[in-house]
């Protein structure tokens, strides 16, 4: 039988489909496309409107295009699981909870499951890749979320905090390294929030670290508050760590990040900010921006705008704030205007491609490594650690290996660039100038 899995929302839920994934490989199903599959897996999203709508499409193209079964798995089922299971032509249920039994519950299906669980307390649901199909693999080390921000949803969708023991951590890793894999993306909920007993985020680092073969570490996003000392010293210390941080703002007001239930001010963010580039000039800092939040006066969104610029990111992800019921922000007074948040959110877009360029013309005439992803009509893109798109002409070969190149000009997003003589991490027969 063929399987298809439609994937919606974060690093997360790419690795638990790709778990997925390998169980179904494993078990003798075969990948389908979307329009010829037998089983459909919906893993769904809920973290915004706009997800929740695009899980609830999926759905039901998944159902009109089914030949045998529909499983809807993730956040969407997770909170409206009774929902979900009235649609008809919906089979098999499930929350953020038993993924690793996707294989069970369809040998044994004879009649619609469900299966949803309270997440308030539960351990971590063991999950082991070999493989991601991709230069970049994500390792999922913890789950869950206990920060209760007044806007977000995903403690009742993921439950308590929980994490991979880590020495199944490490050793995820290192079959990851051993298949080809030159870099690795810690993932999870609340990622800086790690802990296997007294065994913390800076312990797990030092630790992967140590692996042979690792080119490459990024952490998926860290808050500002779990940058302590000790993770800066390991920044400092270790270049595998690469230039690059995904650090949530969410808002440049104190008033908001107050009614938010930030753990910080704006003098704290910008404070750690300061250290993190008195060790790393170049590094570069990605951050999450809420818009339309209740309360956001227009006064209150210029000083955003005022100190997003005063920390000089190179990149923002905009959402505008999105009314989900059962979180405090939604019965908050002074709900902001649709058109309101859509023109604030395109403000802060422009913003955004404007502090891409200023960061990206920073890098030409340098010279920089990056990792080659894919391969198109003669040219090579991928990644600097620092995050940087690459273009650059060049040979199929070159593909998941760590190539050096002359930054020659800004051709947003990409930086068109050029292969340097010793280009390559590795000894081949043939060179490029």
């Amino acid at each position: 039988m063929k399987y298809f899995i439609i994937n919606l929302g974060c690093k997360v839920n790419a690795y638990e489909a790709k778990v997925m994934s390998d169980l179904l490989d494993n078990h003798g199903y075969q990948k389908g496309s979307i329009d010829d599959a037998d089983i459909y897996i919906v893993n769904t999203c809920f973290v915004t409107n706009v997800a929740e709508h695009k899980s609830f499409q999926m759905i039901r193209k998944a159902i009109k295009l089914k030949k045998h079964l529909v499983i809807v798995c993730g956040c969407l089922s997770q909170i409206k699981a009774d929902e979900v299971l009235k649609l008809d032509g919906v089979d098999i249920v499930i929350g953020n909870k038993d993924k690793t039994k996707i294989i069970e519950y369809i040998d044994n299906y004879k009649s619609k499951i469900s299966k949803i669980y309270n997440l308030s307390n539960v351990e971590f649901e063991d999950m082991q890749l070999n493989n991601f199909d991709k230069t970049r693999a994500f390792v999922k080390i913890q789950d869950g979320c206990n920060n209760f921000c007044s806007y977000c949803i995903i403690p009742y969708t993921r439950g308590n905090v929980r994490s991979k023991k880590r020495e199944d951590v490490i050793n995820e890793i290192k079959n990851l390294i051993n298949y080809g894999h030159k870099e690795i993306v810690l993932t999870g909920i609340h990622t800086g929030n790690y802990h296997d007993s007294t065994y913390d985020l800076a312990d797990l680092l030092l630790d992967i670290l140590e692996i042979d073969g690792l080119k490459r570490l990024r952490i998926s996003s860290i808050e500002i508050t779990e940058i302590n000392n000790r993770i800066i010293d390991i920044i400092r210390n270790n270049n595998i760590l690469v230039d690059h941080m995904h650090i949530p703002l969410q808002s440049g007001s104190d008033t908001i990040l107050k009614l938010m239930n930030r753990k910080y001010d704006i003098n704290y963010f910008i404070n750690k900010i300061n250290q993190l580039r008195a060790i790393r000039p170049d590094i570069s800092i990605t951050t999450d921006v809420i818009v339309g939040f209740p309360g956001e006066t227009d006064e209150l969104f210029l000083e955003t705008i005022e100190n997003i610029k005063k920390i000089n990111f190179s990149k923002l992800h905009v959402f505008p704030y999105s009314v989900r019921e059962g979180t405090k922000a939604s019965v908050m007074p002074n709900q902001v205007d649709e058109i309101t948040k859509k023109k604030r959110a395109h403000q802060l877009l422009a913003l955004s491609k404007q502090l891409e360029n200023n960061y990206m013309n920073k890098f030409i005439n340098q010279e920089l490594d990056f990792i080659a992803e894919t391969f198109k009509d003669g040219f090579l893109f991928g990644h600097t650690g620092n995050y940087l798109l690459i273009k650059v002409k060049g040979d199929k070969n070159l593909l998941n290996k760590v190539v050096k190149v002359k930054i020659k000009e800004n051709n947003y997003p990409y930086l068109m660039s050029n292969l340097c003589q010793d280009y390559i991490d590795i000894k081949l027969d043939i060179y490029y100038t």
